[in-house]
């Protein structure tokens, strides 16, 4: 072909394609792989727009600060070295946890999205992993587990509402530590689940001293208590057992009756079993003002009981003829005086919570004062009461100084 032909035809084609329209790039998108390589798409307005530092592939090489080693090596071994405070280079940042993949957690500092850990072993020296949140923690070998309240305890935690300890929540045995394996409900009437224990010795598993017992009422790991004040309200100490026990409750075996081998001050034994004394309800108990009079070191009254009512206006009156003879059981621990006229420090509380000396209300009469047992500690107390005649029951409450209070009431 003639060489002024070729030159005539590129020209043509030079024209021809000059003359048509170009496409500009299409830079929309709905994910990520819609981009280009150096770009992530922005889902909220369907623009790809240019990675940068805080990108999940950290820039331009993805091996400076957040590329894919620089994100594993910042987060996870951030979260080793350093607990939740870690991983602060290569996340993406967050404001909650419905920011980061199901695999990360929102850093509360650093508000960028960290790995979680699944065992101790990806957390450093002095840090456990929480698997319930994948967060590493600082491990705390003897944390108080005391508290009032859901606020006085670590997130995945409640505060057990009659144990008072802070205790595991869990779907699974899987959520729990090893000191309390068992997911079981909270309760009866409660169906949320806690992490449950079976043995004092787990619960004190990694502690330095063996200071927690597994609740026989509750089976959660708490405080060995030491006295009643260390428990729940309701609930009073078996000091030899470290327990916290429902009023009413049994504890160690025992023979005979009055103190026996139970606690003193606290217990009493009946029916073969160290038996917790009876909380004080009554109003004579509420309306009593001198309660610092009390204690558990004085003689302590286990029992009542009534004995009879007569009528007797000799002694009474004719106002308020009725005679109510109840029967009080003590024990002490040391002998109770051999005479009636020996005894000090007994008292009788109205209703109204004024107080008597109920030595003046036992006959000089044999048999309304008895001491019994090898070293003279325990004592049956016979007192007389008067009521108007058309009195069918009573409300009364004693006390020894610096012993319990003991509310009685009957009706006849």
């Amino acid at each position: 072909m003639k060489l002024w032909k070729i030159g005539w035809m590129l020209a043509v084609v030079g024209v021809v394609v000059a003359g048509c329209p170009t496409r500009e790039p299409d830079d929309t998108c709905a994910q990520d792989s819609d981009c280009a390589a150096s770009q992530r798409c922005e889902v909220a307005t369907g623009q790809c727009v240019a990675m940068t530092d805080g990108g999940m592939d950290g820039g331009d090489t993805g091996e400076v600060d957040g590329g894919t080693d620089g994100g594993t090596d910042g987060g996870m071994n951030g979260g080793v070295d350093g607990g939740t405070d870690g991983g602060a280079d290569g996340g993406a940042s967050c404001v909650d946890a419905s920011d980061c993949l199901a695999s990360e957690f929102c850093d509360p500092t650093s508000k960028v999205c960290v790995p979680k850990c699944t065992t101790d072993t990806d957390c450093g020296e002095g840090h456990t992993c929480d698997t319930a949140t994948g967060q590493c923690e600082e491990k705390v070998v003897d944390r108080n587990l005391s508290c009032t309240n859901d606020s006085n305890c670590l997130e995945a935690e409640i505060c057990h509402p009659t144990a008072k300890v802070c205790v595991r929540t869990c779907a699974s045995s899987a959520d729990c530590p090893d000191s309390a394996k068992a997911c079981d409900l909270l309760s009866a009437s409660d169906t949320r689940k806690v992490c449950k224990c079976s043995t004092d010795s787990l619960c004190n598993l990694d502690r330095d001293t063996p200071d927690l017992v597994c609740s026989n009422q509750d089976k959660v790991c708490a405080p060995r208590c030491t006295e009643d004040v260390d428990c729940a309200a309701g609930r009073i100490c078996e000091t030899s057992t470290g327990q916290c026990q429902a009023w009413g409750g049994t504890g160690a075996p025992c023979t005979g009756e009055g103190q026996s081998t139970c606690d003193y001050g606290t217990h009493f034994c009946g029916t073969n079993q160290c038996t917790p004394l009876s909380a004080p309800t009554c109003a004579n108990y509420e309306n009593f003002a001198n309660k610092d009079y009390l204690g558990t070191t004085g003689p302590i009254l286990y029992n009542a009981r009534l004995v009879g009512v007569v009528t007797d206006s000799a002694y009474c009156g004719s106002t308020t003829p009725k005679r109510v003879k109840i029967a009080l059981s003590a024990y002490n621990n040391r002998p109770f005086p051999t005479t009636r006229s020996g005894l000090g420090g007994f008292f009788f509380v109205r209703v109204d919570g004024t107080m008597v000396d109920a030595t003046g209300l036992m006959l000089s009469a044999s048999g309304n004062y008895t001491v019994s047992g090898d070293n003279q500690e325990r004592a049956e107390l016979i007192v007389n009461l008067c009521y108007p005649s058309t009195s069918t029951s009573v409300s009364t409450g004693f006390f020894f100084t610096n012993g319990n209070f003991l509310c009685y009431q009957a009706t006849f």
